[in-house]
């Protein structure tokens, strides 16, 4: 090689390549940098999202059933049977039952059409569950008198079972003119029942708290084919739709019922619901609850004593925890002042500057109140003593008002909006807030846990 050609050797430029794969990396890593540093400095806030719930406070008690009730005598010794089943409405006339000299000899009912299908309906099997699910969860030891009453109410139902049969054959002897045989009938209108406790004409000054705790109480049922004296209780008639229950209330709730005229009440019997009209007795031993009611009466009208809860409470809506609500304060304006900003859907309101001239600023509304006519608006976008112009008027409004808003911060973004809530009631730990409101929460929205904790516009992981 020639000294010529070594000094014609050039040295040419590296080309330059282009690895999109490291450009890829560059900027996931930064990406990840920009991740963790924005999590590393933003609040971590603890969440809670908002689902649709109830709030149901109620109390339960035992009520002494007061009604227009009277006990009618039998007109005559012997065997009495009925025609009439317990709970049915009678009128004056009505053959309600039979005295007869001798016990009276159904066994032919066997051999009736009416006995080929032996089983009890429907409504008494209903009966007998629910009483015995009524003694079952009232029992005490101490009460032990209570088993035979509940006995002898399965048996009345029982025997009542058969009771078209019965007045089949009833009807059937007496038009066959058996001797010995008298039937008598209802000394007035009512709803008619086989049993007596000596409660039938209690007063309402006469109720004492041992009567409502059921204290040297006793229920004698009537029987069918059982003897009786002339004079003796042979059914009892209820004739007036109007009745009384009165329960015990304690201290507590005696004043939280004090202006209370009428509560929502629920009976655990066959769980109907119902309203009442509410006034309380005090006596000297005890504060008396006295819940009247204008119908119903047939359904409960074989009870002395029923168990009832009082609804004071029964609400529907959004359910949030008591942490999650705060206060902020807000500067209130007239409604009218509120404008939409040139060619866009942005809710504002015009600012008097220096001059004559006004300039828009946006605003976020955060509540309409329709009773007073005022809007809500963040104290960061304005300031007090700016003078508002109202639309398409001379009119002009210096803000100086404030008002305070209790509300939830939002996270569902990333960071916080605070949203307005309506209380309807509360338990130890949740609201139940109004839902559908326009400028409050939704199903499924997410807020922070404690509301004490976080700030308007704060970011938030």
């Amino acid at each position: 090689m020639t000294g010529n050609e070594i000094n014609n050797i050039q040295v040419y430029r590296k080309k330059w390549n282009i690895n999109i794969g490291v450009i890829i990396f560059g900027v996931i890593f930064v990406y990840l940098v920009v991740t963790v540093l924005m999590y590393a400095t933003a609040k971590h806030v603890s969440s809670y999202e908002v689902r649709e719930g109830s709030i149901l406070k109620d109390t339960s008690y035992t009520g002494l059933v007061l009604r227009e009730e009277t006990v009618i005598g039998a007109e005559a010794d012997g065997y009495i049977n009925y025609f009439a089943p317990e709970g049915s409405k009678v009128g004056r006339k009505t053959n309600v039952y039979s005295i007869s000299s001798e016990k009276l000899d159904f066994s032919g009912q066997e051999n009736t059409e009416e006995s080929e299908d032996s089983g009890l309906t429907s409504e008494e099997r209903d009966s007998i569950i629910q009483k015995a699910q009524s003694f079952s969860e009232n029992f005490q030891n101490s009460k032990y008198e209570d088993t035979y009453t509940f006995k002898d109410s399965v048996e009345n139902i029982l025997s009542s079972s058969t009771a078209q049969s019965r007045q089949a054959q009833l009807s059937a002897m007496i038009q066959s003119g058996q001797e010995g045989l008298t039937t008598y009938a209802a000394s007035d209108d009512g709803i008619i029942v086989y049993s007596v406790d000596g409660y039938e004409d209690l007063a309402m000054d006469q109720v004492t708290a041992d009567m409502i705790s059921r204290a040297d109480y006793q229920k004698t049922e009537l029987f069918n084919n059982t003897k009786v004296k002339s004079g003796d209780p042979a059914y009892k008639l209820v004739t007036n739709e109007e009745w009384t229950l009165v329960i015990q209330l304690d201290e507590e709730m005696t004043k939280e019922l004090a202006d209370t005229t009428s509560v929502k009440v629920r009976f655990t019997k066959d769980d109907q619901t119902t309203w009442a009209g509410f006034q309380i007795y005090n006596t000297e031993d005890a504060d008396l609850g006295f819940l009247t009611f204008d119908h119903s009466m047939v359904r409960y009208v074989g009870e002395r004593f029923l168990d009832i809860e009082l609804i004071l409470e029964d609400e529907t809506g959004l359910k949030i925890p008591k942490s999650s609500v705060t206060e902020k304060e807000f500067y209130i304006i007239p409604e009218d002042y509120i404008t939409l900003g040139g060619n866009s859907s942005q809710s504002g309101v015009l600012v008097q500057s220096d001059g004559e001239d006004a300039s828009f600023h946006a605003v976020d509304v955060y509540y309409r109140d329709s009773e007073t006519g005022m809007v809500y608006l963040n104290m960061d976008e304005l300031k007090k003593g700016d003078v508002l112009i109202k639309p398409d008027s001379a009119d002009t409004y210096a803000i100086s008002e404030k008002a305070s808003l209790q509300g939830v911060y939002n996270i569902n973004k990333g960071y916080a909006e605070f949203k307005p809530v309506e209380i309807l009631c509360e338990s130890e730990e949740y609201y139940i807030v109004e839902s559908g409101n326009d400028y409050g929460l939704t199903n499924y929205d997410h807020i922070a846990l404690d509301g004490s904790e976080i700030q308007e516009n704060e970011l938030v992981m």
